[in-house]
Parts: structure tokens; sequence; C-alpha cells
């Protein structure tokens, strides 16, 4: 697979959690957790299942930083 995204970060699925359309699937990336939402259709088609080797691709128009008043 060849990509030109430059955020690609590989992970370990810990658990994926289905709903009516959307699955969120936990990862593991080097004991950063992250959480994917993507559909169940793409979820299966995946194979995506506990202890599955990933590589999230992260692509984000903005990134957004807040602090307290």
């Amino acid at each position: 697979m060849r990509l030109s995204a430059r955020n690609k970060i590989s992970a370990t699925v810990t658990s994926v959690t289905r709903g009516e359309a959307t699955a969120n699937v936990a990862l593991d990336a080097g004991g950063v957790r992250l959480v994917a939402s993507i559909t169940v259709e793409a979820a299966d088609e995946l194979g995506l299942t506990e202890g599955a080797q990933v590589t999230a691709i992260v692509k984000a128009s903005d990134v957004i930083l807040a602090v307290q008043d």
C-alpha cells in the first residue's frame, strides 16, 4: 500500500465496539490510546479483531487547541 498521507501510526486493535452503523475501534499505538470511528461495513471488510495489527492514517484539516481561562 502506498499513500501520500504522512501521518501514519502503527497500532494494535484492543477492541471493536459495533453499533447500528458505526464501529469504534480502540487502538494501542505504543502506549497511546487512539479510537477510530468507522462504518461497521468497513470494520467487517477489514476483518478487524482484537490483536490485529493496523496502520492508523490521520487526515485532518484543522487541529484546535484550548486552554482554561
